[in-house]
């Protein structure tokens, strides 16, 4: 938006100063002046009241007509007070030993070549405008075509993964706006819960979004219609509660028989340090397969979830010293029938450094259980009999401002059969404008 106005009024001083040198030229004609110095004849011109008036009235035409060529500019462009940024991403990559770790039971994956290299991509631009100074109207548009082995859940899942088969469409729109001093408050037709958190984690993933909160599996993710309210006093003490209807086009909002999760976060945040709780009521809700095995998730009923977060990070950056992020979520799923799942936990830790080989790079470790069965109704043991692992490393480095490249490697441990584990590599490209 800042280039652009520059070029309106580049445009525009140009066009002032073209009609100025225009009558410059008429005034001083160098021509005239050698003859008037080669001519021995005096002249004499007499100034009056009229000299002025036809040059003033035009000057005044140009300059009305320059303010009308500006308005049919303004006409065309966004409010002064929208802003937009944008970004671009392709990554290409390969998986070997898609398995029970995801919900792939049919092995359907496999079958169509996971261990081969595929692409991924996305579109996105961002849209923010404010009508009081304080509030936000927020937009995000975004596109995305990906292979399918990126589509799998958790093992394979990239973490900018975004199908809508070549389509640019509204991806997310909510509103935020301030009630007193220390209370923001949201409400949207495509929102998620942890936009309206406090930042629980600032481990950023190279490859999977597994790790993406500290652990993408109690948190979840649904961008539907909800609203909430975020409270921060000044101090770092900080109360959030909000809720999203996952399935409100089709039964209306809320409904009994409805797909909704209502989170409430107590959080503590000072410069350094983070630490955090969430719990969540979630009916009927399916997203925690972002980080969960097959039989952990329990599609099947309700649950009552909460995770905890805990960062830290050095005084300094460059140094061998890491920043800490730690997740740990436990998940009861109510009315259970006899023999499934009816708890299930997962835990992540992840390490970030930044500035070590030059400025803005940033080298990330992180591991996570996935979420995990750990008691059955009826007092039967769960099959997943060792504990499944996710894992990534990665190093990215920005080749300028706008630009980044991410190189990771990552793999995973089933927990049910021996032998199939995953492992992966990928390169992801950033384009930010």
């Amino acid at each position: 938006m800042k280039l652009f106005q520059q070029m309106l009024v580049a445009g525009a001083s140009v066009s002032l100063l073209a009609p100025i040198a225009a009558q410059a030229s008429d005034v001083v004609n160098l021509e005239e002046m050698n003859s008037y110095s080669r001519s021995t004849k005096k002249k004499s011109s007499r100034l009056d009241s009229n000299t002025f008036i036809n040059k003033v009235s035009e000057d005044v035409a140009n300059l009305d007509g320059l303010e009308a060529r500006q308005n049919e500019f303004e006409a065309g462009t966004f409010s002064s007070t929208t802003s937009m940024d944008g970004k671009a991403i392709f990554w290409v990559g390969g998986i070997d030993g898609i398995s029970a770790i995801d919900d792939d039971e049919d092995n359907s994956l496999a079958d169509e070549g996971s261990d081969s290299f595929q692409t991924g991509y996305t579109y996105t631009m961002n849209l923010n405008t404010s009508f009081t100074g304080d509030d936000n109207l927020y937009v995000r548009l975004k596109a995305g075509e990906t292979g399918e082995a990126w589509k799998s859940k958790p093992a394979g899942y990239h973490i900018d993964t975004k199908d809508t088969n070549d389509q640019f469409r509204v991806d997310k729109i909510w509103y935020s706006w301030p009630i007193g001093d220390n209370i923001t408050a949201f409400v949207g037709g495509r929102i998620e819960n942890y936009y309206m958190y406090v930042t629980p984690s600032i481990y950023k993933p190279g490859a999977l979004k597994a790790f993406k909160l500290g652990g993408n599996s109690n948190f979840g993710a649904s961008t539907d219609v909800g609203a909430g309210l975020k409270y921060e006093a000044d101090n770092g003490f900080a109360v959030a509660t909000n809720v999203v209807d996952k399935n409100s086009d089709a039964n209306g909002i809320f409904q009994a028989d409805g797909v909704s999760k209502w989170d409430t976060q107590i959080a503590y945040t000072q410069d350094r340090y983070h630490l955090s709780l969430t719990y969540s009521n979630a009916q009927n809700w399916t997203s925690q397969s972002y980080n969960a095995t097959a039989l952990g998730e329990n599609t099947a009923t309700d649950s009552n979830g909460y995770a905890a977060r805990a960062y830290w990070m050095p005084a300094d950056s460059g140094t061998a010293v890491p920043e800490i992020t730690i997740g740990y979520d436990v998940k009861h799923f109510e009315d259970a029938a006899n023999g499934a799942v009816d708890e299930a936990e997962s835990w992540m830790v992840g390490f970030t450094w930044k500035d070590i080989a030059q400025a803005d790079d940033r080298i990330g470790i992180a591991l996570t259980q996935p979420l995990k069965a750990t008691s059955l109704a009826g007092g039967n043991v769960p099959n997943e009999v060792d504990d499944p692992l996710l894992w990534e490393v990665y190093y990215s480095w920005k080749v300028n401002d706008s630009m980044s490249v991410t190189p990771a490697i990552f793999g995973g441990r089933d927990s049910v059969q021996e032998g199939e584990d995953t492992t992966g590599a990928v390169v992801t490209t950033a384009f930010k404008f």
